[in-house]
């Protein structure tokens, strides 16, 4: 089918890695509250939603497929259509095949593919915080000042061959233009295959800056890099620069990604209290500039995905 010029992927991240219960009170952390969540996404125009999972206890990150399976089993009992995206960004220490594990398990559409190491400094959010909930967020966010998040070539390779074998499509996830030239790499060498899906990540520490230009430069490098009609693109803004970078996005072509995983607050001072809420607002954005929101079955199509 043909999809309108006027029509836009909306990504919704539903609780990440970034941020802590500390920093948000409606963060989702069990698995019900995550797949209640992305329920809420997806009722709010999200074709497509990115799964990380939690410990229901004390909210820390984790990689337990125990827990992504309830999430999974109770988004697909009410919700058979949404695109499920699962994160491979793992924890310190994990393997690529540790990382990679959700994608034999649960053989997604989609998965996430970091490219490029990088030092994830997200340690500037510890002095906004005064109090904090459980005591393992200040040190893992402080200790992000000397932590490099590891993307090499070697451990792409891996994750790729899995997620090929599987029939999971890479999502890649790009946090400056140097990700580019890693993802032309593996297309040369026909690990990955043309078009590509990607998601931007503009504003982290250690990554691109979340301004105009930046976006701009991403645009023009994908096009002389890869070659126009060789990918797909979405933009990720972190914290209050998620609707500035998102606006720029729809305007360039581009498709765009919210959610707690990024970005906490509907506007100043206005903290979110669902991930519906913000796909609601990004929504409402697109309208108000002739835009709408792609169905699941029409992202599908753009993204180059299986018919579920």
């Amino acid at each position: 089918m043909a999809i309108q010029s006027y029509k836009r992927i909306v990504t919704c991240a539903i609780t990440g890695s970034i941020h802590t219960p500390s920093m948000s009170p409606y963060l989702p952390i069990t698995p019900a509250q995550i797949a209640q969540n992305a329920l809420d996404a997806a009722a709010a125009g999200a074709s497509l939603v990115h799964i990380h999972a939690r410990d229901p206890e004390t909210g820390k990150p984790s990689a337990d497929l125990k827990l992504f399976h309830q999430i999974i089993d109770t988004i697909r009992a009410k919700n058979k259509d949404v695109i499920l995206c699962l994160t491979t960004g793992g924890g310190i220490g994990m393997s690529p095949e540790q990382r990679v594990a959700p994608v034999p398990e649960f053989k997604p559409e989609l998965a996430t593919l970091d490219v490029g190491s990088m030092n994830w400094g997200l340690f500037p959010l510890a002095e906004k915080i005064t109090k904090w909930k459980y005591d393992w967020e200040k040190p893992m966010i402080e200790m992000t000042k000397g932590f490099v998040f590891e993307n090499t070539f070697s451990t792409m390779e891996k994750m790729i061959t899995i997620m090929n074998e599987h029939g999971t499509k890479p999502e890649i996830e790009c946090f400056s233009d140097a990700g580019l030239v890693m993802a032309k790499y593996m297309i040369d060498k026909g690990i990955l295959k043309a078009p590509i899906t990607m998601q931007w990540v503009m504003g982290i520490m250690g990554g691109s800056p979340a301004d105009p230009y930046a976006i701009i430069y991403m645009v023009e490098q994908a096009d002389r890099i890869l070659g126009k009609g060789n990918y797909q693109y979405s933009v990720i803004g972190a914290g209050r620069a998620q609707w500035q970078v998102t606006a720029q996005s729809l305007l360039l072509g581009g498709h765009v990604r919210v959610g707690m995983e990024d970005n906490l607050y509907l506007g100043r001072g206005e903290i979110a209290k669902s991930n519906g809420d913000l796909v609601a607002r990004m929504v409402k954005t697109m309208r108000q500039l002739d835009y709408e929101p792609t169905t699941p079955a029409e992202t599908r199509e753009l993204l180059g995905l299986k018919a579920r």
